[in-house]
């Protein structure tokens, strides 16, 4: 691995000598797990292992439940039900899994933030931010995909809503959303396709994660100073890291625990407490919820969705400007996916040559707010579609790409920040003191 000096592994027996020499899988985990960190990494950063441990349990107990599943349209439901009720432990694997998703989301979420409030999307690190959020995309679709698997009310109906968005796309919208159901309307061709991506996609968000944490072992972790690593020698790299392992390891394990126990608890005692009591519920076509919302992780996006309505003078615009190509739905469309994507355009538009919000006292109103509009339009998105919401969602709209597009750029021109300690040793020795400092710089005793 490149980037801050460190020692690589060196395989000592002969056997080690001859299994490095042909695959030098013993090299790369040694290499992973002894990779220096900077040693002033906050609790912010333990949502890391949360995420690997999420993605592994959805692996497992997806494969678990597939063996019991009946991706059929007069059988799916039945199946939900045969696992719940007759297979062994069936469950408790399947509270895991749709509990599961949400531990998921509310880590990707935390994880995110904190980068953003960090700055640990800024050079050199463009490109893992684009393949995190890369993953974040397939994340929120393999949760979509696999919502309408129960085949309830609210899966079958929530599709419909859903797959009908891409309807709206000018000249290739009916077309796209017929090859994406396989027929005219959610049914059976759906059901087949929905389950198949939705089984493939989470080893594709594993291959993604690879490549994620290698990213960032060549770039080496950012932290909450924003200043780099020292790469003169190993020694000057040795006083701002420590090892992975055992330090870093202890630390996210004893947080996973801790987090863990809420969710066992969540899982034992309120495991449908997230989920929508429509999708107990078998799907029925004839008959359609009154409230159609989607998954919770998705409310912030769908509030975004609903917010641009055809009375809205920014639509009208597009609406004019385009002939009527462009109109609510489809502006509703593009306002949703915008939404992700000015979040994956952070690096670029983020003009502060200073990393760290620890550091940028008007930043950090800014971002408190965005974080409150983030939980405002999750709320509203789980609102009617009606006033006063649809107002209040576009004020939340607004802010969100305001932040982005105008905010970000602005303060870097704006905004004067305090300055950065010089070195992440600097920061370590002023929260832990002398007693700290000499701990951390022989951790081998």
């Amino acid at each position: 691995m490149g980037g801050i000096p460190h020692d690589h592994y060196e395989p000592k027996s002969k056997a080690t000598k001859a299994i490095n020499s042909r695959l030098p899988i013993i090299g790369l985990l040694y290499d992973t797990l002894m990779i220096p960190t900077p040693k002033n990494l906050n609790w912010m950063w333990i949502w890391g292992i949360v995420l690997t441990f999420c993605l592994a349990m959805q692996i497992v107990t997806g494969v678990v439940l597939v063996m019991h599943y009946t991706p059929h349209v007069d059988l799916a439901f039945a199946s939900i039900e045969h696992i719940m009720r007759d297979v062994n432990g069936g469950h408790m694997i399947r509270y895991f899994h749709m509990n599961g998703a949400s531990l998921f989301f509310i880590a990707v979420y935390a994880h995110m933030f904190r980068g953003l409030y960090y700055g640990s999307y800024k050079a050199p690190r463009e490109i893992t931010w684009i393949i995190g959020m890369l993953i974040y995309l397939l994340m929120m679709a393999t949760g979509f995909l696999g919502y309408v698997l129960p085949w309830g009310q609210m899966s079958f109906h929530g599709t419909a809503v859903i797959t009908g968005l891409f309807g709206a796309i000018p000249f290739i919208g009916e077309a796209l959303q017929t090859w994406l159901l396989g027929a005219g309307a959610v049914g059976q061709p759906a059901l087949n396709r929905f389950f198949s991506l939705h089984y493939l996609l989470p080893f594709l968000i594993a291959g993604l994660v690879i490549v994620h944490i290698w990213a960032f072992h060549t770039t080496g972790n950012n932290n909450p100073t924003g200043v780099e690593v020292r790469r003169g020698s190993k020694a000057e790299a040795a006083k701002d890291t420590v090892p992975f392992w055992p330090y870093f390891v202890v630390k996210d394990l004893f947080a996973l625990g801790l987090i863990m126990t809420v969710f066992m608890a969540i899982v034992g005692f309120m495991p449908n407490y997230l989920g929508h009591p429509d999708n107990y519920i078998e799907a029925n076509a004839l008959v359609t919820p009154a409230h159609i919302v989607p998954e919770w992780y998705y409310l912030p996006f769908y509030a975004i969705l609903r917010a641009f309505t055809s009375e809205v003078w920014v639509v009208q615009i597009a609406s004019f400007v385009t002939g009527g190509i462009i109109d609510a739905k489809f502006f509703g469309v593009l306002a949703m996916f915008g939404a992700i994507a000015v979040m994956a355009l952070a690096p670029w538009l983020d003009t502060s040559s200073v990393r760290s919000g620890r550091y940028r006292p008007m930043f950090k109103w800014w971002f408190g707010i965005l974080v409150a509009d983030f939980i405002f339009l999750m709320w509203l998105g789980a609102r009617p579609a009606e006033e006063p919401y649809a107002s209040f969602s576009l004020i939340g709209a607004t802010y969100w790409f305001a932040y982005f597009l105008v905010i970000l750029p602005l303060l870097g021109v704006l905004e004067k920040p305090s300055t950065p300690p010089a070195t992440i040793e600097d920061d370590f020795n002023a929260k832990h003191g002398a007693a700290g400092a000499a701990d951390a710089a022989h951790p081998a005793e």
